[in-house]
């Protein structure tokens, strides 16, 4: 988490952006959560242990966390901007439930490949890839 710590702290002063210790809080909490939160769902995660910090500053972090390239924006259908953190060069890709917005996360080196050879086969250089796949995850089902 250190070097990610110290990327936030750069992007801050390149930006003529104050380091703050409720920022390193966001930062800290954000990175130890669930993927996938949006920043009401890390406002309130942080609330009880930290009630000096305000959904605005959670907000306005969260921008700023994408804009570094820390966070990804992600919008899965439910109205809502949710994060999750690019620290990994791991792809993955998202099962996302119709019923009760569950998230599942998976990794597929077929699906990989494939991205490759179909990027390959029409002479077109890879920036990002993003694969969500909606349905009724097993709970939903069984009930």
């Amino acid at each position: 988490m250190a070097s990610v710590k110290d990327s936030f702290r750069e992007y801050l002063s390149t930006h003529g952006l104050k380091v703050t210790r409720q920022r390193e809080i966001i930062l800290e909490e954000f990175l130890s959560s669930p993927s996938h939160l949006s920043a009401e769902e890390l406002y309130l995660r942080l609330r009880s242990n930290h009630p000096n910090i305000g959904y605005a500053t959670v907000y306005r972090t969260m921008k700023i966390l994408a804009e570094s390239g820390i966070a990804s924006e992600r919008h899965f259908g439910d109205r809502q901007t949710r994060y999750e953190p690019n620290i990994s060069e791991e792809h993955h890709y998202h099962l996302i439930c119709n019923s009760c917005g569950k998230i599942i996360e998976f990794e597929d080196a077929k699906i990989e490949a494939l991205f490759l050879q179909t990027a390959k086969d029409h002479d077109f250089t890879l920036s990002h890839q993003r694969l969500e796949l909606y349905g009724v995850c097993v709970d939903c089902q069984h009930k």
